[in-house]
């Protein structure tokens, strides 16, 4: 289905006119860029430069002063029908008591974000690459924040999850510059490959250096990093750039509850790298200089596809948090970038506080598939002790305790042995195993815990990946694994009390 931008263009009368004679004799005395009015969004802004969208895309928010046409869709679980979200308002925030009524008691997932700039280049669910299988959606639940004092969804992408458009419409190709700027979250990572936003290949395949421009955010150094962590960095196609030629140490990353990442280039002799907190000040350049001199980026060779939540190639083993982001035609100035940030932060992005499951009280863990629980196989006490489904029998070998650790992150204990439930050896790949072991105090101990309709997903914070109940077994003994997220009800889990 296609939907048209809808941009309403407001008749003017003469006190209009006048008003636009004042303020076009004001823009020739400013000494820099174009006047801005109080309401201009992003796009508006980046147009008012001559640098104008070609892409937008936002569960959150309009991104033109006058968009009032759909933000993105959901599917229902249930019965498969979609409906779109639209803003409140036109030129406002996402409608989300809409998607509240049309997914209640039920699972919805969003299968598409629609493009606001009026060029068709709508994300939908990314198909199988040249690394990775085919995707499935994000759960439309599972990124609740407040912006602009509404309740509003984000796009959560969790290992498995991506959305593309390969086939696109006035996304720079070649050597035609271009910018582009998202606004994410520091506290929703992982260090594999690649939570990206931007120009990637058409083919969903790796073409070669210099064969796509997006902005990555995450933990996963490429070359070698300074500070924590975690970094906005340029993908760029075999690389993931901190600036230069891979190593930038001024790039030290910035881990705010929500982050603007920005990367633009002349795609024929330079690039920069910014961010900075979305809820406050202004941007930080990490770098701005010449292109990658190794051979395939000068002049780069970019082919014009979009990708979210994936590389290239479908790499899709990370995580990320997407609410707003676009893409220019043309590199787009320092003063407008400057404008977009001052805009995002006036948005108040504000994140929701998860109260469940509460710390410190016992919690079955049953699978919805099967109608087992999760289980210490044989009450083990000793490390590396195998997590399997069983059914109910009301020890303490099945009960599991949460610890929260902030920013929806959890240690998960089993009451009977004091071990904590571990990702086995720090996998990152399909079929890793799920064990208990000694507290580590490490990532490959904590677990996102998300809400997926009636029960809610329980994912490893090191690798991306879901607890899954090895291939929909339904016999007392069944493995629980890791894998992608595949949005079916093997990893679906009630955590009752």
């Amino acid at each position: 289905m296609t939907h048209r931008i809808r941009l309403r263009h407001p008749r003017r009368g003469p006190l209009a006119l006048l008003s636009a004679l004042a303020l076009a004799c004001g823009a020739l005395i400013a000494s820099t860029g174009a006047a801005q009015a109080a309401t201009e969004l992003p796009c508006d802004i980046y147009a008012s430069y001559g640098t104008a969208c070609v892409a937008a895309h936002s569960t959150v928010r309009a991104l033109y002063e006058s968009y009032d046409g759909p933000l993105y869709q959901v599917e229902r679980l249930s019965d498969s029908t979609t409906t779109d979200i639209y803003p409140l308002a036109t030129g406002g925030y996402a409608n989300a008591a809409t998607q509240n009524s049309f997914c209640a008691s039920t699972t919805c997932f969003i299968t598409e974000v629609f493009d606001q700039s009026g060029h068709g280049n709508n994300l939908t669910v990314e198909g199988a690459g040249g690394n990775g299988s085919a995707d499935h959606a994000a759960i439309a639940t599972a990124l609740p924040v407040v912006a602009g004092g509404h309740s509003v969804y984000g796009l959560s992408v969790q290992a498995g999850v991506g959305y593309r458009d390969d086939s696109t419409t006035d996304i720079p190709t070649g050597s035609t510059a271009q910018g582009a700027y998202m606004v994410t979250s520091g506290t929703h990572v992982d260090g594999n490959c690649c939570f990206d936003y931007g120009n990637a290949e058409t083919s969903n395949d790796d073409t070669g250096n210099g064969h796509m421009e997006s902005i990555n955010f995450g933990t996963e150094c490429w070359f070698t990093c300074s500070g924590s962590g975690p970094w906005v960095e340029a993908d760029l196609e075999n690389g993931l750039f901190f600036g230069g030629n891979g190593v930038n140490s001024a790039n030290t990353g910035d881990s705010s509850a929500f982050v603007t990442a920005l990367v633009k280039s002349n795609n024929t002799t330079t690039y920069a790298i910014k961010g900075g907190n979305a809820q406050s000040g202004s941007l930080t350049t990490w770098y701005s200089g010449a292109l990658p001199t190794t051979s395939g980026y000068t002049p780069m060779h970019l082919e014009g596809a979009i990708v979210l939540g994936t590389g290239g190639d479908n790499s899709n083993e990370s995580d990320g948090s997407f609410f707003e982001g676009v893409i220019t035609s043309g590199e787009p100035s320092d003063a407008a970038d400057n404008a977009v940030q001052a805009n995002v932060v006036s948005v108040g992005y504000t994140a929701v506080s998860q109260t469940f499951p509460a710390s410190g009280t016992e919690y079955a863990l049953t699978n919805v598939n099967n109608g087992k629980v999760l289980d210490d196989y044989d009450c083990s006490t000793a490390n590396g002790a195998e997590v399997d489904t069983w059914a109910a029998l009301g020890n303490t070998c099945q009960g599991w305790a949460f610890t929260s650790l902030g920013n929806g992150r959890y240690t998960i204990t089993n009451e009977a042995s004091g071990k904590v439930l571990d990702s086995v050896d720090c996998g990152n790949g399909n079929g890793t195993g799920a064990d208990l072991w000694a507290s580590l105090s490490n990532l490959c101990q904590e677990w996102n815990v998300t809400a997926y309709g009636s029960g809610y997903t329980i994912s490893n914070v090191g690798n991306g990946m879901v607890l899954d109940a090895e291939n929909c077994g339904t016999a007392n003994g069944t493995v629980v694994r890791q894998w992608a997220q595949l949005d079916n009800t093997c990893q679906e889990w009630d955590i009752t009390s």
